[in-house]
């Protein structure tokens, strides 16, 4: 079965966050123990997280 557009604009989604992630991991090995521990910190704050996400996409019918 084809993917809906919807389908596939979540998934372009899905590779715009890879980008992201890939762009903070780039950059912490510059960053001081202290401000990698600030950027943890906002992470495990933000919300939706993203494990919200995951359990979203698999609890829905």
């Amino acid at each position: 079965m084809p993917l809906s557009g919807e389908a596939i604009r979540t998934m372009n989604y899905v590779d715009d966050i890879s980008v992201t992630l890939r762009r903070i991991l780039a950059v912490l090995p510059s960053l001081t123990e202290e401000e990698r521990k600030r950027v943890a910190d906002h992470i495990k704050l933000s919300e939706p997280s993203y494990e919200s996400v995951i359990t979203a996409v698999t609890s829905v019918k």
